[in-house]
Parts: structure tokens; sequence; C-alpha cells
């Protein structure tokens, strides 16, 4: 049990650690379009996010698949930049592709790459008996998730609030346009940096 205990420590710390801002800004560009009236359509695109990176990280820490460390290192930032370039470009999500109920699947697909990543970092840590610690580090990365998602709903708000007060005349959907813009560029400028810095050709 405390072994349990000690890898959902270890999954809510590698989640929230200021060392693992890739997923931090990664879960950051993902609900940056949200309002709390959207928490269904946040909901699915988070569980999506979940299953994928769930799937991966079993299958690497189990070596059934082995990536390499450089180059999902270097992917990891490519989808936070994919997604903020999506945020940016899409106005409309009900006139986008599908209704824009592309998202949940957009976001499985980027969480296959993101479990790559958690997979490298834990493979040297589990020994023959991988079930509870591979259970565990998984729960632990879902706490983190929703402390980290808690936190960016409260930032997010006060920045509509904030975008609100200085521009009194903007109807609600130009403020979060603004502040979907804002944060996506911001967010899109650090991970095209480290895109580049990780390079592995």
């Amino acid at each position: 049990m405390q072994d349990f205990l000690t890898f959902i420590q270890l999954g809510f710390r590698h989640i929230t650690d200021l060392e693992a801002m890739d997923h931090i800004l990664f879960l950051l560009a993902l609900a940056a379009i949200y309002q709390p009236r959207d928490w269904r359509k946040a909901m699915w695109v988070v569980t999506a996010f979940t299953i994928g990176h769930s799937v991966t990280l079993g299958l690497a820490v189990t070596g059934a698949i082995r990536l390499p460390t450089k180059l999902i290192e270097f992917l990891i930032p490519v989808t936070i930049v994919a997604t903020c370039i999506e945020n940016i470009i899409v106005r409309n999500r009900d006139r986008a592709l599908w209704g824009g109920k592309y998202r949940p699947v957009f976001a499985g697909v980027f969480g296959l790459v993101h479990g790559a990543g958690f997979a490298n970092y834990l493979r040297d840590l589990f020994g023959d008996h991988i079930a509870v610690p591979l259970f565990g580090f998984n729960i632990g990365i879902e706490i983190g998730q929703i402390a980290v998602l808690t936190i960016t709903a409260v930032a997010l708000l006060s920045a509509d609030w904030l975008i609100a007060r200085a521009r009194e005349s903007l109807r609600p959907e130009s403020v979060l346009r603004l502040r979907v813009i804002a944060v996506s560029f911001v967010v899109m400028i650090v991970a095209a940096h480290w895109a580049v810095q990780r390079n592995p050709w």
C-alpha cells in the first residue's frame, strides 16, 4: 500500500512540478478556449487526453513499444504549438470540421505523445512487477491534472475579468477571443522555443 501511495505522489509531482512545464502548458493550451458553460466539452477533451497518454504509458513501460527519448521530447512542444495554432485559427467551432467535435480526437492523439514522455521518465523506476506502480502513477497524474486545470480555470476567468474591465465596450465573445489569442500566442512562443532547442536532427 505504501508503494502504491508513493507512485501516486510521484505521478502528482511529475505533472505539477515546474520541470514538467511542457505538460502544464499543453493543458493550458487545451483549456484556453473554454468557459465554465463549456465544462462538458472540456471534460471530453481532458478524458481523451487521459486515455491517449494512459495507452502509450502502459505500452511503453511494459516494453511493448520503445520510442526514442529525443524524438518524444521534441514532439511534446510540437503538440503544444499545434494546439495553440488551432486555438487561434478556429474562430467559430460550430462551423469547424465535424462541428468542432474533432477536438477530443486531437487531444487523444497528442496524449499518445505525452504518455511516451511519462514512460521515458518512469521506465527505470519499475521492477518486474509494474501493475501497481503504473496504476498508482496514472492516478497521481490524473489528480495532478485536476489541480492544474482548476488553477488554470481560475487564471482564465481572472484574465476575462481583467480584459472586460480594461475594455468595457467589448462583448463577452470578444473578451473570450482576446483571451484565447493572448494565451495561445504566449504559450506557442515558449513551446516553439523548446521545439527548436530539442530538435533531434
